[in-house]
């Protein structure tokens, strides 16, 4: 497949769907991880849930206004196409805004200290830097590129 190609079987999913379709599958993967993931450091299955639904609904919050905001970015950029070092810009700057909100939530929730939290969330951090680089590239690939990071067709 070729490079025109590939843009053009892109354009089919664009805009609000795209970003909905992204959210919904990014955030029930994120629900059922982090439930796992608190269970197993020996937090109950309600305290679990509930911490991760709240997560969840804040992290979908999160997403749609910091996508937004570097999909405008990102199409203002003279280099186009997602590289490594973009994709690793985009993960940092969502999960790092995410902690913030998380970890003094996270210490309310469980009863514990902030440095506690801090722990906690620096672990669910490894895990989401990776599964959001992963998500990210794995939905480019079967979605296509947004429009903001589509390669600009070189006319001959």
């Amino acid at each position: 497949m070729t490079s025109q190609q590939q843009s053009t079987q892109a354009i089919g999913l664009q805009g609000p769907k795209r970003r909905v379709i992204y959210v919904a599958l990014y955030e029930l993967i994120a629900i059922l991880a982090t439930s796992v993931m608190f269970m197993a450091i020996g937090q109950s299955a309600g305290h679990s849930g509930g911490m991760a639904i709240a997560a969840s609904t804040i992290a979908i919050v999160w997403n749609v206004t910091f996508n937004s905001l570097f999909e405008k970015w990102e199409s203002r950029q003279a280099v186009r196409g997602r590289s490594i070092a973009r994709r690793i810009a985009h993960a940092l700057g969502f999960e790092g805004g995410l902690a913030v909100v998380l970890i003094p939530l996270m210490a309310w929730w469980f009863d514990v200290g902030l440095w506690e939290a801090t722990v906690m969330e620096a672990g669910l951090l490894l895990f989401f830097l990776c599964y959001t680089y992963v998500f990210n590239w794995t939905f480019d690939r079967l979605f296509g590129l947004p429009a903001s990071a589509q390669m600009v067709p070189v006319k001959a």
